[in-house]
């Protein structure tokens, strides 16, 4: 696990570099990113912005915007090609989070933790799997999600206290809690991550249960101060069996998919998400500045020099950070073996970055702008969960840190 951890590489587990290919302008890949982002932008402009203040203040599920973007196509949009996918990667997961994050955050982040479910069971998929989820994500028949979370490890999320065990008929026991699996009841299944014994060894794995499974019960809707549309529950795993082909890898394979797909995946669909809801609140602001009028003299927000100063000065810091969100994707794309440090480190500039603007903003554009139920009042409840969603901003720059100065990244 050092040796991997340590070296930070786009890995498979023999030790190879994944083959993955990054699309820029003038590549045939780049005129069908456009496409799919012209989808999700249709999406976006439509059921995300029509619904979004509906799953806001009623805290529910994003249905029409998840169906609108299954029914799109874009539902296999990690989904590798040869099973119907579209194959993208890091960089396109970015930015199709940040486009519906403009609208409605809920929606991203639901479609983001479907996003790394998919890259999760694709990453080392055998042909059963593959006909069982992979295909019907692509068709958009399917929606999945992660299940990793749990109440007694907190944002070390990669220590979980589920227990997979062997038993008799080929089959695995799992048993365990798992804490914010976001797309609830909703979900069509679940990569859950576990620990096996072996040998009187703990051995890390993951491995997918379906919904509806004897065993499986849900707690209480988790009720946040924003993203309240995510649909988190509790999910109790009560000595649930599953066939032995729903292991994802060999056991004790859950380090590999942590750092080499979990990670890269779940913090860039959160960084592209924070993005579009501090990109939305910049809008806000600069549409505010343009049009507010002073009666005594006719004259604009927009005509202030401090103002002008004040909104130039956000401008740059937040494209600055989408610019390094955008790299870090590029650069796990096509298989730079410092990638996973430039990703730990966006997701921790976004949240840090994401709520200056969107505070920032906030006070540009005044009292009205601290009414109840304005619309930035609502990108700055969602912006503030980018610094508490696991893993934290501490410990991603902590871990950044580490890995940069030849130390361990679970040092003390």
């Amino acid at each position: 696990m050092v040796g991997l951890v340590s070296s930070i590489g786009v890995v498979d587990p023999a030790g190879d570099r994944t083959d993955r290919t990054a699309a820029g302008v003038g590549d045939p890949g780049y005129a069908c990113l456009s496409a799919i982002l012209a989808k999700v932008q249709d999406v976006a402009d439509g059921p995300a912005r029509e619904n979004a203040v509906a799953v806001d203040r009623d805290a529910t599920w994003p249905e029409q915007s998840l169906r609108a973007l299954q029914a799109a196509g874009i539902g296999g949009l990690v989904v590798p090609r040869e099973y119907g996918g579209h194959g993208q990667g890091l960089n396109a997961l970015a930015r199709a989070c940040e486009i519906l994050g403009r609208e409605c955050a809920s929606s991203a982040i639901c479609f983001g933790m479907h996003s790394v479910g998919a890259a999760v069971i694709a990453a080392q998929v055998t042909e059963v799997q593959a006909a069982e989820y992979l295909r019907p994500i692509a068709q958009g028949r399917h929606l999945t999600t992660l299940a990793l979370s749990e109440a007694g490890t907190g944002a070390h999320f990669y220590y979980p206290q589920t227990r997979l065990a062997r038993i008799a008929g080929g089959k695995l026991k799992v048993h365990g809690t798992k804490h914010f699996v976001t797309n609830g009841d909703r979900a069509d299944s679940y990569v859950v991550s576990g620990v096996h014994d072996d040998n009187g060894l703990s051995r890390f794995s993951c491995a997918v249960l379906d919904a509806g499974l004897d065993g499986m019960s849900w707690g209480d809707k988790w009720h946040g101060f924003g993203m309240r549309g995510n649909e988190s529950r509790t999910l109790d795993i009560d000595q649930v069996q599953i066939p032995a082909d729903k292991l994802l890898g060999a056991i004790g394979n859950q380090i590999w998919y942590v750092f080499n797909v979990v990670a890269p995946y779940f913090l860039i669909s959160m960084s592209g998400t924070y993005l579009g809801v501090a990109a939305a609140a910049l809008d806000m602001a600069r549409r505010h500045l343009m049009e507010r009028e002073y009666q005594h003299d006719g004259r604009v927000l927009a005509e202030s020099t401090v103002l002008q100063h004040r909104f130039g000065e956000l401008w740059g810091k937040l494209e600055a950070v989408r610019r390094m969100v955008y790299s870090a994707g590029t650069r796990f794309d096509e298989g730079d073996e410092e990638a996973v440090v430039a990703v730990l480190t966006s997701k921790a500039e976004v949240a840090e970055v994401g709520t200056q603007v969107v505070g920032e903003c906030m006070s540009l554009m005044g009292g009205i702008a601290y009414r109840e139920g304005s619309e930035i009042q609502r990108r700055l409840r969602d912006i503030r969960a980018a610094h508490v969603m696991a893993p934290t901003t501490d410990l991603l720059r902590t871990w950044a840190g580490r890995t940069l100065l030849g130390q361990p990244m679970f040092g003390e």
